[in-house]
């Protein structure tokens, strides 16, 4: 285990590296036909989980956290009315949150989204010009908080009862699966025999 990691977090990289690097070969942002209304489409599907998702963590993660009024933002820049953002359909299977440790596993797979969200955001204003008014605020939800952001939840998980980290590494898994099915249903992912 390397000395720099937590042995939760430890734990949850190397429970969740499958269906991590299996649901990141799927994401859409790097392939060929990738275009501005498939980008739209694909944060209409975000938004459809997070939503719920943010709701559903309501109690255990700062409202700061949340990812939805990020995603609802981007949607009004790429032309979305209220109304119309409110009528998007949203996922109802979600991972099971019914504990600080069942929290945290979800809180994982979305913080260390954000991370990726750097590269996501650097990607996108090259090929679609989209910044964070014009429809890539989720990209880079924290801003200039994100590196210390990252630091506190890694902080978090260091300080978690080892007693609960299977069920932390379970809900883990269970989220990136929940996610995944959701983008398949909304059809915004690539095939699984997809090459870029």
């Amino acid at each position: 285990m390397p000395k720099t990691a937590s042995p939760l977090l430890y734990a949850l990289r190397e429970g969740t590296r499958a269906c991590h690097k299996g649901l990141e070969q799927r994401l859409p942002f790097f392939s060929a036909g990738f275009d501005l209304p498939a980008y739209r489409r694909l944060v209409e599907a975000y938004h459809g989980f997070h939503a719920p998702l943010d709701a559903a963590l309501a109690g255990y993660q700062p409202l700061e956290r949340r990812k939805a009024p990020a995603l609802a933002r981007d949607l009004r820049a790429l032309n979305h009315t209220p109304h119309a953002i409110d009528a998007l359909p949203r996922c109802h299977t979600l991972p099971g949150i019914d504990s600080a440790a069942s929290a945290l596993g979800v809180m994982y797979v979305l913080e260390g989204s954000t991370l990726g969200g750097q590269v996501l955001k650097r990607a996108m204003a090259e090929r679609l010009g989209i910044d964070a008014d014009s429809g890539g605020a989720f990209l880079d939800v924290y801003g200039p908080a994100t590196g210390a952001n990252w630091r506190a939840f890694l902080q978090r998980l260091a300080e978690a009862s080892a007693t609960t980290q299977a069920q932390s590494v379970d809900t883990a898994i269970a989220t990136f699966e929940c996610f995944e099915q959701w983008l398949d249903q909304q059809g915004v992912l690539l095939q699984p025999d997809h090459t870029l």
